[in-house]
């Protein structure tokens, strides 16, 4: 592998284009072979309907350069699972499981001098996604898809280190009790734009969201799950049908309970009862996990007593052990590390 000449300490959280990318197209009830491309733009109708109704899912996952020098990825097979939830949601067809993960491998193999080395900090982001191609100009589902997956090396979430945010409770709702917040699909972020610049602008890193029918319940942040962390060290994460199965919580639940040996908990979470958790955190690909420290309700803090200054022990705990695992530094569990033949 020749690495190209990029200063990976120092790239941002951004799209850097790469060599190439996989498309396959789905027309008269089928999908065709795929093919890898160098051509990065997209051309379809001006009556499409991903621009005219929004019928789009997408996935996010890694690849990294392990110690021993390997390129890898992570439990792609559950982002393949997730989009076929996705997809059959609105409509659209279903992209199998094994071309999925295929896809992925074939994408960071051909793009394999951009996964960034190991220590630097950086990663190789990979982004598939399927839209409705054909004109439709009735409310109806497309007849016609792409499916694609890009990549684009990205720099680490945090610049200058793990710091505990502050988060302000959201007059806004994120999903709908039975609307599509179950799911990766393009619309849920549309609805949550207005709200985070807003939370932007006032001064806070992001929004939690309670849930639309009663707003007593935890819910999650416009892209990542929450966990809390109790006085005697149980993980707990909420309970929604309306929440995004985020493959990066899943995971650190199982590391909370069959490497850390902690109690773990997947439950309601009233609003009332946040103040009593002594840590919290927002997980999910991006990050894995981002330490919260305060949450602001209209003007009041909740502070999270052991993890307001600097990152909590257990957060802390969950995270060096899940990137050890990604990074080959602690063994894996069966099937969460996807190698690259490269």
């Amino acid at each position: 592998m020749a690495k190209k000449d990029i200063d990976w300490s120092n790239i941002g959280f951004g799209y850097i284009k790469t060599d190439k990318r996989y498309v396959s197209n789905y027309k008269n009830g089928a999908w065709d072979e795929g093919t890898l491309t160098t051509d990065d733009t997209v051309t379809i109708s001006e009556c499409a309907c991903v621009l005219q109704y929004a019928q789009t899912v997408f996935e996010g996952l890694k690849a990294y350069t392990t110690e021993d020098g390997r390129v890898v990825c992570f439990r792609p097979d559950l982002n393949a699972e997730r989009m076929l939830d996705s997809t059959e949601r609105l409509k659209m067809p279903q992209f199998p499981k094994e071309r999925f993960v295929e896809a992925v491998k074939e994408v960071v193999k051909a793009n394999v001098d951009y996964v960034p080395p190991y220590g630097s900090g950086a990663t190789l982001y990979i982004r598939p996604y399927m839209f409705g191609s054909n004109a439709v100009i009735g409310v109806k589902p497309a007849e016609e898809y792409q499916f694609r997956v890009f990549c684009t090396p990205v720099g680490p979430y945090f610049k200058g280190g793990v710091k505990p945010i502050t988060i302000r409770v959201s007059d806004f709702d994120r999903a709908a009790p039975h609307g599509s917040g179950h799911i990766k699909a393009g619309l849920n972020y549309a609805m949550s734009l207005y709200a985070i610049v807003d939370a932007h602008e006032k001064g806070f890193d992001e929004n939690m969201y309670l849930d639309a029918a009663t707003r007593t319940k935890v819910e999650e942040t416009g892209g990542a799950n929450f966990l809390f962390v109790t006085k005697d060290k149980k993980v707990v994460t909420p309970k929604s049908n309306s929440i995004l199965p985020s493959i990066t919580r899943r995971s650190l639940m199982t590391v909370a309970k069959d490497y850390l040996g902690l109690d773990v908990e997947e439950r309601e979470v009233m609003f009332d009862e946040i103040g009593d958790f002594v840590e919290c955190g927002l997980c999910g690909t991006a990050a894995v996990i981002s330490p919260v420290g305060c949450v602001n309700d209209h003007g009041k803090e909740i502070i999270f007593k052991n993890g307001h200054e600097e990152m909590g022990p257990v957060i802390k705990e969950l995270r060096d052990t899940l990137t050890g695992i990604q990074m080959g530094h602690i063994k894996a569990p069966e099937g969460w590390i996807c190698e690259i033949d490269v």
